[in-house]
């Protein structure tokens, strides 16, 4: 599929095989993932990945949580650098600027390995310049992107798993003779017993235990990355953000059959707000290639499969206005960014 084309998600996954082997495991294998209290979408493949060293089994079929957050780590040296390089031009560069600006880098010395995680960690953060981005990858032979390996379904927490017909046969003989046991042993007398102390001493945990580095405090539940001018309107630790809220999502074009509507009231999940009002991604009942599956629809009230656009919008409102539906969980936040 076209690097031009493919949904975000696959381009964040193709990133991933795309950058060398030994640079993706030498950056997980930096991490601390023992004692730390992580999010098992996110901390089970990366350990699984330290242990099983198979960086391809990981792209293609790791929860995106987990393929996301490993891509973020290995983008954000290079995002840096990009954003110093362009300058004022950062928050919405050409392709052109972005272009000579990577081309500096690259002659100062970054790699292609480099280049390839902020470009596709661009994608899918459906950053302005996405679509430059996308076509650096389309145009450039030494960043194009590997495709996924064809008959691997990425895992998905919302996909059943196929059980074998005797595998069910056996678990449900298993349940059956579980409860036959539970009778029996209700059907027996109660013999009195001495009472023995039940007070179990619980393991001091140090501090050190629980606290983690900044990277996997990131993956536990991950800081959405805004661009610097919506850094200088919104901050991305305000405790709106993660909420589901009803708000006045101004439209991106003109509805022909009533042009004189400007805005619709919709869901929307809150990824930074301030005095000024929130930036927010819409939820939407359509599919498209910008969007989402919003796992939590139905925890939250909404009455149908609904979709999260990744370009994210600003709505001036008061804050006490706001009707709020909900919050989201760690791993759902994880999903959409």
């Amino acid at each position: 599929m076209s690097n031009l084309t493919s949904n975000a998600n696959d381009v964040v996954r193709r990133g991933i095989l795309k950058i060398h082997e030994d640079v993706v495991l030498s950056t997980v294998d930096s991490l601390n993932l023992r004692g730390n209290r992580l999010q098992a979408v996110v901390g089970m493949p990366l350990r699984t990945l330290q242990q099983r060293r198979d960086v391809a089994n990981f792209a293609s079929t790791a929860p995106m949580a987990a393929v996301k957050g490993l891509l973020e780590l290995l983008a954000l040296s290079p995002l840096e650098k990009v954003i110093e390089a362009l300058g004022d031009h950062a928050d919405s560069p050409s392709f052109e600027q972005l272009s000579a600006a990577l081309d500096e880098l690259v002659t100062n010395g970054m790699s292609d390995d480099e280049v390839v995680a902020m470009l596709t960690f661009a994608i899918g953060e459906a950053f302005p310049a996405a679509a430059h981005c996308r076509r650096l990858l389309e145009e450039r032979a030494e960043w194009s992107l590997p495709e996924l390996p064809e008959g691997v379904t990425p895992s998905s927490l919302l996909t059943p798993k196929e059980v074998d017909a005797e595998v069910r046969a056996q678990r449900r003989l298993r349940r059956e003779q579980e409860k036959a046991k539970k009778k029996a042993t209700a059907a027996r007398p109660v013999k009195p017993s001495k009472l023995k102390n039940t007070h179990k001493r619980v393991p001091s945990v140090s501090p050190k235990a629980l606290s983690s580095e900044s990277t996997l405090e990131l993956l536990e539940r991950r800081r959405i990355v805004l661009t610097p001018s919506e850094l200088a309107h919104f901050s991305p630790d305000h405790p709106l953000v993660g909420s589901l809220v009803l708000v006045e999502v101004p439209y991106s074009a003109v509805d022909p059959e009533a042009p004189e509507q400007k805005s619709k009231q919709r869901p929307a999940v809150v990824v930074g707000a301030s005095d000024e009002g929130v930036l927010v991604q819409g939820v939407y009942t359509n599919p498209s290639s910008t969007r989402v599956l919003f796992q939590p629809w139905r925890r939250l009230g909404l009455d149908h499969v609904c979709y999260v656009e990744g370009i994210r919008v600003a709505v001036p409102v008061e804050l006490d206005s706001l009707e709020r539906l909900g919050k989201l969980a760690d791993d759902e936040w994880n999903s959409l960014i």
